[in-house]
Order: structure tokens, then C-alpha cells, then sequence
């Protein structure tokens, strides 16, 4: 049967004119004429004794035929794609590709990433910025960063860190008419909202820390309400009001003076959830993924511990 199997070149063209039913735009995305896609189509098509496509003067379309192949056909280039890619990820053994979600990176990644090019000089570290669950078999990545329950089938899941929630918020907005010496004297201030959830487990909000706090007489729906950490902690720093941080990703702040926690009560974040660095069990032959990750496993028990610093209040 090998000698029914079409070439590379082949499959190339008939799967370009398969997605855009066109000779033409097959052949600009290859850079090719159309006559040469014509030409691999014919010889493609007498080769396994078929025909691909039913033309008209008007439109083409694919035969029951062309459909049967197209799905394996455009498998096939899929998989030798990500091999190719694999294999030239091996051959440059300097470069790896990082996912993580956009709070994580802007909060806790990107700001310690100088350390690890430190110590792995001419490191070239591509950081892909996503809340998007990664597919390792089809997508160019080494790492990934997620928060979750840390169920991954066939990957390595390394826990990073949980966090405890806590208010924060910027020095400046403290005063004598305003100040945070008891919890009811946030109702005096602008409360920044998380409106997210867990997969369907509520992440500490206001309305839990109060009730913890022993204020229950506040409006929950009023301040201001994002989606992200990232952009609450940010209106935190702002002044713009008084939001619930994550301890790791506002330990920086906390340290730098731009937070202050102005009360010790803080919310275990679910048990069930937490961050996890995300690696193929393949890795054992690529020693920067290897790296990174124990690099990463580094960081975070140092961030745990300045969180646990008596100053770090």
C-alpha cells in the first residue's frame, strides 16, 4: 500500500484547496501558481484512482471522497507540524514558550523573570500571556501556569502556591476622617470587587470577609467590579478604594509600601484550587523546561515566606 500513499507536496495542495475551495487562494498560502496546485491535485487524484472534487464553472466542492481525506489529511500535516516544531525545539535548547494567565504574569511572572535570566544567561524565555487551557499536543508551548484543581491527565502537575485573601489597599487613601482601624470602617470607603468564581466554587469576596469580620450591614453590589486580580489590585494601588488580595500576587506590592493590609483576617482560597506549574512527563531531555520549572518552585517559596514575615503586614 506505500505506493498509494501520496507525497508531502500533495497533501500540501489538496489540503490548501480543500480549506478554501480555490485553486487561487490555495496557491497564495503556499506561494505557488495555481496550475502547480491544479497539477498535484491531478496526479493526486489519479494516483488513488478517486476524484476530489466535483468543479462546475461557477464553484468546487469536495466529493465524498475529497471529505474522507481531507480530515486525515489535514491531520497528518497537523501532527508532522508539531513534530517539526518539537525537533526544532531541540535542536535550540536556549528557548523555551511560557503560558500563564494574565494576573499570574503581570502580578508574580513577569516581575521575577530578570532572576531567571540571571541565572540562565542568553536564556530566551517567549511568554504567552492566556486564561486558555492548553493543549500541549497541538500548541507551541513548554510551560504552562494555570490556576486550577491541579487534574491534569497525562501531565505533570507541580503545585505552586494557594493564596489567603485579604483587604489591601493604598496608604494613601487613609486619613483621620477616614481611617482602618475597624472592619465597619471600610463601609466609609470604595470596596473593589473580584466577580469571578472557581468552577462554581465563590471565590472569598467582600461579602464572606465581613461576615467573618462580623459587619453585615453593607451593600455588596456597590464600588467598583472587575474581572481580574491584576486590574483590582492595580485600582488598589491607584486609590481608587479597598480590594481583596491574593497573598502572593500583592506580596510585592505589600513589600515595596505601594499596599498595606491594614487588617490580619484573611480567607483560605478553596482547598480544592490553586496554582500548579503544567509540563509534558516527556521533559526529562530538555533542561531549560526542567529549569524554569524549579525555578518557578523557588520563587514561590520565597514569596511565601516574605508573606509569612511579621513585617509583611
Amino acid at each position: 500500500m506505500l505506493e498509494l500513499f501520496p507525497g508531502l507536496r500533495s497533501l500540501r495542495a489538496f489540503d490548501a484547496a480543500a480549506r478554501h475551495l480555490s485553486f487561487t487562494r490555495a496557491a497564495d498560502d503556499l506561494a505557488v501558481t495555481p496550475a502547480a496546485i491544479s497539477h498535484q491535485i491531478k496526479e493526486l487524484e489519479a494516483q488513488l484512482g478517486v476524484t476530489l472534487f466535483a468543479r462546475t464553472s461557477r464553484s468546487m466542492q469536495l466529493t465524498r471522497e475529497g471529505e474522507i481525506l481531507q480530515v486525515a489529511a489535514h491531520e497528518s500535516l497537523e501532527v508532522l507540524s508539531r513534530a517539526v516544531m518539537r525537533l526544532k525545539r531541540l535542536e535550540n535548547r536556549s528557548q523555551i514558550r511560557v503560558s500563564a494567565s494574565p494576573s499570574l504574569a503581570a502580578k508574580w511572572l513577569v516581575p521575577r523573570l530578570d532572576r531567571f535570566l540571571a541565572l540562565r544567561p542568553g536564556s530566551d524565555v517567549r511568554l504567552d500571556v492566556s486564561h486558555a487551557v492548553v493543549d500541549f499536543d497541538r500548541e507551541d508551548i513548554d510551560i504552562a501556569i494555570r490556576f486550577g484543581e491541579g487534574r491534569y491527565p497525562g501531565l505533570r502537575a507541580d503545585l505552586l502556591f494557594q493564596d489567603n485573601v485579604f483587604p489591601v489597599c493604598s496608604p494613601r487613601i487613609i486619613s483621620k476622617d477616614k481611617p482602618l482601624k475597624h472592619p465597619r470602617d471600610l463601609l466609609r470607603h470604595t470596596l473593589i470587587h473580584l466577580d469571578w468564581e472557581a468552577q462554581g466554587s465563590p471565590w472569598p469576596n467582600w461579602a464572606m470577609w465581613m461576615k467573618a469580620a462580623g459587619v453585615n450591614d453593607f451593600d455588596d453590589r456597590s464600588g467598583l467590579h472587575f474581572g481580574q486580580t491584576s486590574f483590582a489590585v492595580q485600582a488598589a494601588i491607584d486609590g481608587m478604594g479597598v480590594a481583596l488580595g491574593d497573598s502572593n500576587l500583592v506580596a510585592d506590592d505589600l513589600a515595596a509600601g505601594r499596599l498595606v493590609k491594614p487588617f490580619e483576617l484573611s480567607l483560605r482560597a478553596p482547598k480544592q484550587f490553586a496554582y500548579y506549574v503544567i509540563t509534558r512527563p516527556d521533559t526529562s531531555d530538555a533542561p531549560l523546561v526542567n529549569a524554569f520549572r524549579d525555578w518557578c518552585m523557588d520563587e514561590a517559596r520565597l514569596t511565601e515566606a516574605k508573606n509569612t514575615e511579621p513585617d509583611a503586614a
